[in-house]
Formats: structure tokens, sequence, C-alpha cells
């Protein structure tokens, strides 16, 4: 493939995956070990509001809930 000519989406793969913006964190957790995701778009009445992040978990769950969430995202299985 030629680098130049590469689009955004031949880069997306798979089905997209969002939450929406009431959603509290275990559903945010659970999606994002689900599919094994590290960025999660957050959406609210169809748009686009936000993304949440790894550093964005790490600022407001404990550490066990990091760890079994990276444990679950990480796992090569």
């Amino acid at each position: 493939h030629d680098p130049a000519k590469v689009t955004a989406g031949d880069l997306a793969q798979g089905t997209p995956r969002w939450i929406e913006a009431e959603a509290d964190v275990n559903a945010v957790l659970e999606e994002m070990q689900t599919h094994r995701i590290r960025r999660l778009p957050v959406v609210e009445n169809k748009k686009l509001v936000g993304m949440i992040s790894e550093a964005d978990l790490a600022q407001h769950l404990t550490e066990e809930q990091i760890a079994g969430w990276a444990e679950k995202v990480y796992s090569r299985g």
C-alpha cells in the first residue's frame, strides 16, 4: 500500500463502539473490557461529546479496578 493514498476508511477496522453519555462507569468498563479497546467515544443525542481513555480511567478508578481492566484489555486470549 502507498502510505500517501491510505484513507481513514482504510485504517478503520471492525464494528465501531461507543457509549452513551449517561452510562455509569461499570458500563464503560464492561464495554472496554468486552471489546478489548482502550478508548471509547461518548455520544449524546447521536453526537460525539467526548472520548474516554486509559488516562481518564486511571483518574477515577481504584488501583484494583484499573488492574482488572488492564488484565482483560491487554490479555492475548
